[in-house]
């Protein structure tokens, strides 16, 4: 038999930095969502208009926050 190779090297990993814009893709499925509950509407014929006023408030939100994070993902990290 053959002994066991017990000499393992411990590897580093280095954070990736463009990881931070994994957070981004939340956006394009909120829109894609939007969009098919309005083509969902146009088939069925279901009355939109309760719920147009909220979800454009929360569109507006989402603008300021995908700026946020526009701006936290490109920006350089700090070395520990």
């Amino acid at each position: 038999m053959e002994p066991l190779n017990s000499d393992y090297e411990v590897v580093v990993r280095e954070p990736n930095p463009r990881a931070r814009f994994n957070w981004l893709y939340v956006f394009p499925v909120l829109g894609g969502l939007w969009l098919l509950y309005l083509l969902l509407a146009a088939i069925f014929q279901f009355p939109v208009t309760g719920v147009v006023d909220p979800v454009m408030g929360f569109m507006l939100v989402l603008f300021f926050v995908m700026a946020g994070l526009l701006f936290w993902a490109m920006a350089p990290r700090s070395k520990h």
